[in-house]
């Protein structure tokens, strides 16, 4: 009977340490799962954030900021230093790139930075066939092309609650050195015979006409001898979405594209007789308001330009 007593303890300690050892068996496999969940949670990657860069090469302009040097004339950066231009503190309140949009925009004011010639301030592009060299252009004979994405980021509005224009892209146009000591001038200066404008949240553009068809080629250098035309709206209202335009003129031509929809043709007698001038590109902001506390922002996606 002792024997019988000590067999059946002996059995019912040993499923008591059993049990025991399979409940710290199942807390020792939950304790390490927790832990390793814990650390998994732990090991989570941390979402990046997208940045993206504007598709336009700068090794071509310079570019015209409203701040001005220390000869107090307006702040220019030309290539290759306008490639370096977002580490440039003169540069960053006006020209400076957002990596959300992928674009670099241009941020423009009434200030003392004022070219010559105009009232306006800029924060604009311009083209330099020739890296660091305004003396080298094109002619419409020679054909050339632009195009940009772009929109208005940001702007004011004026006294009667309309909002304030900027040019946004033009053809300027330039005096050869002899054509400049021909009529006796002391700059290389001529009229820009293209003008294109954000305004009112549609695209407008402007160009030059001559006073006189039988002018001579002489009296074509002249500033005066040219006026403005009345001008022109495309329909389509852009306001604050990105757009395109496209610039292409070629012998005695001139087109402007609205969002490859859009078309504007110049071909006639003012057009041919421009041809007598060099030309360059410019691109950007150059803000149509002296109105305190007056301001825009244009965001360029992308730029180009071919000859």
């Amino acid at each position: 009977m002792k024997n019988f007593r000590k067999e059946l303890l002996v059995i019912i300690l040993s499923i008591f340490l059993s049990v025991s050892v399979t409940s710290q068996n199942k807390k020792s496999d939950v304790t390490e799962s927790g832990f390793k969940i814990e650390k998994k949670s732990k090991k989570k990657k941390k979402k990046r954030k997208k940045y993206k860069l504007p598709n336009i090469d700068l090794s071509h302009w310079k570019v015209t900021l409203p701040a001005t040097n220390n000869d107090g004339k307006p702040y220019e950066i030309d290539p290759p230093e306008i490639l370096d231009f977002a580490s440039n503190e003169m540069a960053k309140p006006y020209m400076y790139i957002d990596s959300t949009q992928g674009a670099i925009v241009f941020h423009a004011m009434p200030t003392n930075s004022k070219t010559r010639n105009t009232k306006y301030t800029r924060s604009e592009l311009r083209e330099q066939i020739m890296p660091g060299n305004n003396n080298v252009n094109w002619t419409f004979a020679q054909g050339a092309y632009m195009k940009g994405k772009l929109a208005m980021e940001a702007t004011t509005r004026d006294s009667n609650g309309k909002y304030h224009r900027t040019i946004i892209m033009q053809i300027h146009g330039r005096l050869t050195n002899e054509q400049r000591d021909l009529i006796g001038e002391d700059d290389n200066n001529a009229p820009p015979i293209l003008k294109i404008y954000w305004d009112n949240g549609k695209v407008r553009i402007k160009t030059k006409v001559l006073k006189n068809i039988h002018a001579t080629d002489e009296e074509l250098l002249h500033e005066d001898a040219w006026d403005n035309d009345e001008g022109f709206n495309f329909e389509q209202e852009v306001g604050f979405r990105k757009f395109t335009l496209e610039v292409k003129v070629s012998d005695g031509k001139m087109v402007v594209v609205l969002n490859n929809n859009e078309y504007k043709v110049y071909e006639n007698i003012h057009m041919r007789r421009w041809g007598i001038f060099e030309n360059y590109f410019k691109a950007g902001n150059y803000f149509q308001s002296r109105d305190e506390g007056s301001f825009s922002k244009v965001m360029f996606y992308e730029l180009e330009v071919g000859h």
